[in-house]
């Protein structure tokens, strides 16, 4: 696992333009890869890797790799998990191998077979690729997007230029670079809790590439010139598997992300998804399995400590609690906001690092998480059946339900919240409406273009794909990168991803229902029946109460009163315990702003 940067300016030598300013960028993601840094020009592109080593850990293996015939210079953060199958592939094809680790499998499959060779990929990644015989940069991102990749286009010492990055305040390391907020974005963190909207993102000027996009830059001209595409992962045609080959798929995808040369554990919270991949990890783990779970230790003790001593007891692992008090809560936050770039999206961010934490001063280096079951095997319950609602409704605009059934804040409660010229800025950002909601009807649109007969809920699954589970990806990244950890999915994979849209919505969800019924099925006789059963639980903490210990925060902070109007500041301020669905968004803002701009 890395951190990746690329500099490109037309026409010029961009480490002539930017020594300083290059390494000063590169080392902003140095806890990203602790191990290692590198830093090349190939042609007028300069590529900058911080490394994670995980496979292969000698310097041979180190980045920016280059091919051996100088054409082609690579970074890249991420893990392929087809890596021997197509390592076979291209050794028939006449390629050689110097290294075990996969950024050479990436690197020759690109020179070997183009861009296509991203269809083959099974694996997260993103990666920058510089072509010198044509003088263009290939940007890439999994199809789940699971690893991030930013992108800044502006001039930089008075030439057109662009800045790739792994993380936003990398590219905001440059002198050249200025901070300045987004109002469509700022309005839409307070909305919906997404850092990030389609491509657009809270800073101004700085986006995000989209889950599975590709873009082509040519640098042969005096201004970059870019294409772009993106890859899709949906199933037209129905397959309904049976218990049994579910379970052989998922079991396939935990074998595969057990590869590592260095220390690895599992997150283990006693819920089905961390205990289904904990109990396949032990299964293929020859050695001791170590487990970790993160909650509350203050008034109550949190409701996933015992369910996780009994599935760690159950599996014979080497379990470790981490606890998290109101005061840790409130000191982390702020710092995690302050070095992450971002307002905080879900409170349980928080016991994610902490625990990532204890796992690195452990010597662990690799965890596998369970992000991903939710969202592509019907887990969340309550906004399906809201879904079914609406559809029984007679339906109507599927993006407006998507964004006003689970809003922080409403719509109509912009004017009452934001200052005149923020409101006033987010509404003439775009003559034809509300942005956010224009964004929500275009992923709307994309979940449901290929529907299916007699599925009605499909396009509502499709679409807690491409927003929740973007969300909580980029949440696990970003937190567990923060402690120099790798956090792998299994179960967001992308075999396991086509497997699942394949299935009928009944054998995910049903009303009534706990969700995730294929998983259920497939796992029903090998996991405690009490952890089959439990209802979904997310490292909870019970920061509705411990917001009242950030009372005073929004009047100290310094941004706040002129982004938020006075009476709603005061509000929020008095009392963010009672009024938490506000306080959390308006805090987080808060924070952010006073450290960025």
């Amino acid at each position: 696992m890395c951190g990746i940067l690329a500099i490109a300016s037309a026409g010029a030598d961009p480490l002539a333009l930017h020594d300083d300013a290059i390494i000063a960028m590169r080392d902003r993601l140095a806890h990203r890869g602790p191990d290692s840094a590198g830093l090349t020009c190939s042609g007028s592109v300069a590529l900058a890797q911080t490394r994670l080593a995980v496979i292969d850990p000698t310097p041979e293996a180190d980045q920016p790799m280059t091919t051996a015939d100088g054409r082609f210079t690579l970074v890249y953060n991420g893990e392929l998990y087809n890596d021997r199958e197509l390592r076979r592939e291209l050794e028939r094809e006449g390629a050689s191998f110097r290294t075990e680790c996969d950024t050479e499998t990436v690197l020759q499959s690109l020179a070997v077979w183009g861009e296509s060779a991203l269809d083959r990929f099974r694996g997260m990644y993103a990666l920058a690729l510089h072509d010198g015989r044509e003088n263009a940069l290939l940007l890439a991102r999994d199809p789940l997007g699971i690893k991030p990749l930013y992108l800044w286009q502006g001039s930089l010492g008075g030439r057109p230029s662009l800045i790739v990055a792994s993380e936003i305040p990398a590219i905001l390391a440059h002198p050249d670079v200025s901070a300045k907020p987004d109002p469509v974005g700022v309005v839409a963190y307070l909305t919906t809790l997404r850092t990030s909207i389609l491509r657009r993102t809270m800073f101004e000027g700085v986006e995000t590439l989209l889950a599975g996009e590709r873009v082509r830059i040519e640098l042969r001209g005096q201004m970059p010139r870019l294409a772009r595409s993106v890859a899709g992962l949906y199933v037209e045609t129905v397959r309904d598997l049976a218990p049994r080959e579910v379970a052989r798929a998922v079991e396939d995808s935990v074998a595969r992300h057990l590869r590592a040369d260095v220390p690895m554990c599992c997150l283990l919270s006693g819920g089905l998804d961390s205990s289904i991949i904990a109990s396949i990890a032990r299964e293929h783990t020859s050695g001791p399995l170590y487990t970790y779970c993160a909650g509350a230790r203050d008034e109550h003790e949190s409701p996933d400590f015992e369910p996780a001593r009994i599935m760690a007891s159950a599996l014979g692992t080497l379990h470790t609690e981490v606890g998290i008090d109101r005061d840790l809560f409130l000191d982390r936050w702020r710092e995690l906001v302050a070095q992450s770039g971002s307002p905080l999206s879900t409170p349980n961010e928080i016991a994610i690092h902490e625990v990532a934490r204890a796992m690195r001063a452990n010597g662990h280096v690799v965890t596998l998480s369970g992000e991903g079951a939710d969202e592509l095997f019907g887990g969340y319950t309550q906004p399906l059946t809201l879904a079914q609602q609406f559809i029984d409704g007679g339906e109507g605009d599927g993006g407006a339900f998507q964004l006003d059934a689970f809003a922080w804040m409403t719509r109509d409660a912009r004017a009452v919240v934001l200052q005149g010229q923020w409101l006033e800025e987010f509404e003439m950002s775009d003559a034809s409406g509300d942005p956010i909601l224009e964004a929500y009807r275009a992923i709307w649109d994309r979940a449901a273009a290929p529907q299916r007969m007699d599925e009605p809920l499909l396009p509502h699954a499709r679409f807690h794909r491409h927003v929740n589970l973007g969300g909580l990806l980029r949440r696990l990244d970003t937190m567990t990168m923060l402690a120099s950890v790798e956090g792998r999915t299994p179960l967001a994979d992308t075999e396991i991803a086509l497997m699942s849209d394949a299935l009928p919505v009944a054998r995910r969800y049903r009303a009534g229902s706990l969700g995730k019924l294929a998983l259920r099925e497939a796992f029903a006789g090998r996991l405690p029946g009490r952890i089959v059963s439990r209802p979904k639980a997310s490292f909870p903490l019970p920061f509705e109460s411990w917001l009242e210990g950030a009372r005073g925060w929004l009047r100290e902070a310094r941004v706040a009163r002129e982004i938020f109007q006075p009476a709603a500041l005061r509000a929020i301020d008095d009392a963010p315990g009672e009024q938490w669905q506000l306080a959390w968004p308006m805090i987080n803002l808060a924070l952010w702003a006073d450290r960025w701009f």
